[in-house]
């Protein structure tokens, strides 16, 4: 019987399992770190069955993320850690764990916090102090790290800084046959800058492929109130089109909007792992995973000539984009794929355990 309890704020696929067995998807973080802690997953449909009347009745008045930190603080007596995927759920179970208790097995809390520095996020952890019922913060910017530990004096010992992962099995160019064009390509919806990406494009001798959708963005495409120049496309792909994309491409540019935290990430690391150079906007929170020269290209935020200029850079000199690409691959098998990711996991959650009894005994 597991003692890990993790959060998947959303619904399981069913078929998730034959999606991935059959190469048609890459696989769910959620399943990597399940897999190597031996955890028990928590998704929405289950903490609705799981809490009750109140679980029902939060759902409806705050939401599911609300519903799945209560049927998360239920379930804690049967659990030495309980890992939520991301702040949404793990705000809300701190502020249970502080009210009620943890239970008599001294239950640690592990949140992944993708980004806390917004008002809405700020609010409660400021009212309820709520920090103290996260025993470790896991964070994949260094903004964010420093923001927990200044606005909330959290220990350095306490805030994680921890490379995001991509599934490195599945985005592998040796997976696939690559069709190299004259085309480069950029991805996902969570504060992109497509309007500076299509400016600096505008007629310049090479096609442009815009993938404007994202499985877990709630941002809305705004390219379709743009006006776009002949050489640009924008389209929706699967993850498995999107895969074939990238080995298409020339490199891929991810222009964003200047926030703090790790808007992006996802699209660089993916790109990466095919083996592509990546031109990404210089942002306040996008600094820890390009080595700019190295494995890409970082560009000032709203910057289109900059923008122009890196890109025709990379067009003109095919093999730098290459290497490029190639050391982002070598970065991918060291540093940031899905299995590194997930053993990184495991030494949390051990040492999860070992504080929880250490707490117990005292």
């Amino acid at each position: 019987m597991s003692d890990v309890l993790l959060t998947v704020s959303g619904i399981i696929d069913p078929s998730l399992g034959e999606q991935i067995a059959q190469g048609a998807r890459p696989r769910a973080d959620y399943l990597a770190i399940a897999d190597t802690c031996n955890a028990d997953l928590l998704d929405y449909r289950q903490a609705l069955a799981r809490g009750g009347v109140v679980g029902g009745v939060l759902a409806r008045l705050l939401g599911s993320n609300a519903a799945l930190a209560w049927a998360c603080w239920r379930a804690r007596k049967g659990y030495r850690v309980i890992v939520t995927d991301g702040e949404q759920v793990g705000i809300p179970l701190a502020i249970l764990l502080k009210l009620i208790g943890r239970g008599p097995r001294n239950t640690q809390h592990l949140m992944i916090g993708h980004v806390v520095s917004v008002r809405k996020k700020m609010a409660p952890m400021d009212l309820f102090r709520a920090h103290t019922h996260i025993d470790r913060f896991l964070v994949y910017a260094t903004s964010q790290r420093q923001f927990i530990m200044n606005r909330w004096r959290v220990p350095d010992g306490r805030v994680s800084l921890t490379p995001f992962m991509v599934d490195a099995d599945f985005f592998d160019v040796d997976a696939i046959k690559p069709a190299r064009r004259r085309m480069i390509c950029s991805a996902g919806l969570e504060f992109r800058d497509y309007a500076t990406l299509i400016e600096a494009v505008r007629d310049l001798d090479v096609q442009v492929v815009i993938a404007a959708a994202s499985p877990w963005s709630k941002r809305r495409d705004r390219t379709r109130q743009m006006e776009l120049p002949p050489n640009v496309t924008v389209r929706r792909f699967s993850q498995f089109d999107l895969r074939q994309l990238y080995a298409d491409a020339l490199f891929a540019v991810v222009p964003l909007y200047d926030v703090d935290f790790q808007a992006g990430v996802t699209t660089i690391l993916e790109a990466m792992a095919m083996g592509r150079a990546v031109i990404c906007t210089r942002t306040q929170g996008q600094t820890d995973v390009i080595e700019d020269g190295v494995t890409g290209r970082y560009v000032p935020p709203g910057d289109s000539k900059a923008l122009r200029e890196a890109i025709l850079e990379l067009v003109a000199d095919p093999e730098l984009a290459d290497s490029m690409g190639c050391r982002g691959r070598e970065v991918i098998d060291k540093r940031m794929s899905l299995a590194l990711y997930a053993q990184r996991f495991r030494q949390w959650v051990d040492e999860a355990r070992e504080q929880g009894n250490q707490g117990r005994d005292l």
